[in-house]
């Protein structure tokens, strides 16, 4: 199988920092009969297959959204077989991706999970934090609002004990106030599953991100779909607003 890369002859077209939103594991169970949790179940192992791909051809960052804060609104069964899966998958990349140079990385409020899970996060990210290969952004229980108001709470504060001056925010500032501080914005955001919404995604650091919709549910989502939208990508003239 070759890579975009390896198609192209070079990885200067390739985005620094991709999003993916991971959709359509619901409907992609019902066209076969199967529950919603099959559907997640097979998401999470394409998922698998995806981030090894986008290590392998020299992504540096890549930001999935996994749970969205308003996944909660679903129903309970479906909620505890997600944090099920959400356990089952940690409990395998801690093994699986052991000798992988992938730096793995939560961003959301991960505090209101179950216990077990909240330990089996803390201990993905000390594994992994040495690490200098691509960089993994699992989205959970995240929304692009939620992070807003937390950076503005965070700012506020500040405000408050004195230590900064309304004058001085900026946006390079409220950008250091995110969960991705310190990471480009991404620089493309694939939906699979052919929605055309943001869906709350990355509000903050996609104002000038390339979107790709693909009418592709996420577990059938393949590699050659993904060099698909990165060729697509790559042809692209990014203008930021210039001429």
């Amino acid at each position: 199988m070759t890579t975009f890369s390896e198609n192209t002859g070079s990885e200067s077209g390739l985005p620094h920092h991709l999003g993916l939103i991971m959709d359509g594991n619901g409907r992609w169970a019902k066209k076969r009969g199967l529950p919603r949790s099959a559907g997640h179940a097979a998401g999470a192992a394409n998922f698998k297959t995806i981030t090894r791909y986008c290590a392998s051809i020299g992504i540096r960052y890549l930001t999935v959204y996994a749970f969205s804060t308003e996944n909660w609104k679903r129903p309970a069964d479906e909620i505890s077989a997600l944090m099920s899966l959400f356990r089952q998958y940690l409990e395998e990349a801690l093994r699986d991706f052991l000798n992988e140079n992938i730096k793995v990385r939560f961003i959301g409020d991960v505090s209101v999970f179950p216990r077990n899970l909240r330990k089996l996060i803390a201990r993905t990210e000390e594994v992994s934090r040495n690490r200098t290969g691509m960089v993994l952004n699992i989205a959970m229980n995240y929304g692009g609002r939620a992070e807003l108001t937390r950076a503005v709470r965070l700012l506020a504060q500040r405000v408050k004990d004195g230590s900064l001056s309304p004058d001085e925010i900026t946006e390079d500032l409220i950008s250091g106030s995110m969960y991705t501080s310190g990471q480009p914005d991404p620089d493309l955001i694939i939906r699979p599953s052919g929605e055309h919404r943001i869906s709350n995604f990355l509000l903050w650091q996609s104002a000038y991100t390339e979107y790709i919709v693909m009418d592709i549910l996420w577990p059938d989502f393949k590699t050659t779909d993904l060099d698909r939208a990165l060729l697509e990508y790559s042809n692209r003239s990014r203008r930021f607003g210039g001429i």
